[in-house]
């Protein structure tokens, strides 16, 4: 399997932190840049500062990791996406979620319905309009004629989702290309996996072997972080989560590997993580870049 190692500058992900950070990411080599979903506050918006990423840059990859679908037009993700690709061939790595990680954003994603069942129908639009040069298409939530989102790249978008909970991974199977979790131990991640085979094959598909990673911050247990920990994994000790330096995230993404997965998005938990942005993409470059192959 290919292991990739890409980096999400968490709470550096400000627009002076991108701009700072995309050039030095480039520079040494580092596979991919991931932009989180957060509404409320100073960090960037993941498809404008994915917009500015790959326009600074010419081998970069830029992913969003996680950014909510439901409560997003896909006709207009769509449009976003291929625009994207056409600009930056085989650079764009869109991840979607069925919520957002912070509870009270939720209300910047309203939808008409089970937020489960947009989702499900946004994705199959999304597959469609992705793929085919024109869609007619009517369900519950979503209806278009003759819709048409411009050239379609060479090869199709991947397009990976997030979610642990059962429901979620046979989403995955059923319509993801690949599966990026999170807050999940390695023996979780691998059992994962499995479930997310298992409904690809019941679906009559198959996700390609390389395409399961995990995202996971490392550094000291911070507030935030705990209360994530709460919402995600609740009764879950978040210091069992969080490997707190370089060499227990490397033993950690090591373990993570035996069961199965080999891509991964790495962040800090908090600024003092990092010890400055500088310094985040250096550690990075010499930590990290050795583990993929």
């Amino acid at each position: 399997m290919k292991v990739r190692i890409g980096m999400s500058l968490g709470p550096h992900a400000t627009p002076e932190g991108l701009a700072t950070a995309v050039g030095a990411l480039e520079e040494a080599g580092v596979d991919s840049l991931w932009l989180s979903e957060v509404v409320y506050g100073d960090l960037v918006e993941p498809l404008i500062g994915m917009t500015y990423a790959l326009a600074r840059t010419s081998r970069l990859k830029v992913g969003t990791g996680v950014a909510v679908l439901p409560g997003r037009h896909p006709v207009l993700v769509a449009k976003e996406l291929t625009s994207l690709a056409a600009l930056a061939p085989r650079r764009v790595l869109p991840v979607f979620g069925l919520r957002p990680a912070r509870g009270p954003e939720i209300a910047a994603f309203p939808v008409a319905g089970s937020r489960a069942a947009v989702f499900d129908e946004s994705l199959e639009l999304l597959r469609l309009l992705l793929t085919e040069p024109s869609v007619t298409f009517s369900g519950r939530f979503f209806t278009v004629t003759d819709a048409s989102v411009g050239p379609l790249p060479v090869k199709p978008l991947d397009i990976w989702l997030g979610g642990s909970a059962p429901e979620g991974l046979r989403r995955v199977g059923r319509f993801g290309d690949g599966w990026l979790g999170s807050f999940l131990t390695p023996p979780e991640a691998g059992a994962a996996r499995h479930q997310i085979e298992d409904a690809a094959a019941a679906a009559g598909r198959e996700i390609e072997p390389d395409h399961y990673g995990i995202s996971l911050a490392f550094g000291e247990v911070t507030p935030e972080f705990a209360r994530s920990v709460e919402r995600r994994r609740p009764g879950v000790d978040p210091a069992t989560l969080l490997p707190r330096t370089w060499a227990a995230l490397r033993g950690r993404i090591e373990a993570y590997i035996d069961v199965g997965l080999s891509k991964f998005v790495v962040r800090p938990a908090s600024p003092a993580a990092a010890g400055g942005l500088q310094r985040l993409v250096n550690d990075f470059v010499t930590e990290m870049l050795p583990m993929e192959n």
